[in-house]
């Protein structure tokens, strides 16, 4: 899969502190690292790094999200939260 494929997709944490939570790829480091976003704890300012293989990457694109970040505009934490919050992605507790 392609870098830009990555953005803006929808994974699901399989490991970890945040083990059962949905994030958006904010950012594809390497092969092997990805950044991650909520808009919670972990905002656009300050996002995730975390391993590839302790995510579960869903077909869900966040559309605004992905042609925000690939053009270089800034995306805002409550976007982001909204959007999970409409997937019904965010678990509780």
């Amino acid at each position: 899969m392609e870098y830009n494929e990555l953005i803006g997709r929808i994974a699901y944490s399989k490991a970890g502190r945040d083990q059962g939570r949905f994030f958006i790829i904010f950012d594809v480091i390497n092969d092997d690292y990805v950044n991650i976003v909520d808009g919670d704890l972990r905002t656009v300012e300050k996002p995730k790094k975390k391993k590839i293989k302790h995510l579960e990457i869903t077909d869900e694109v966040m559309e605004d999200a992905r042609d925000m970040i690939i053009s270089n505009n800034s995306i805002s934490n409550i976007k982001v939260r909204r959007f999970l919050k409409n997937r019904d992605a965010i678990k509780e507790g």
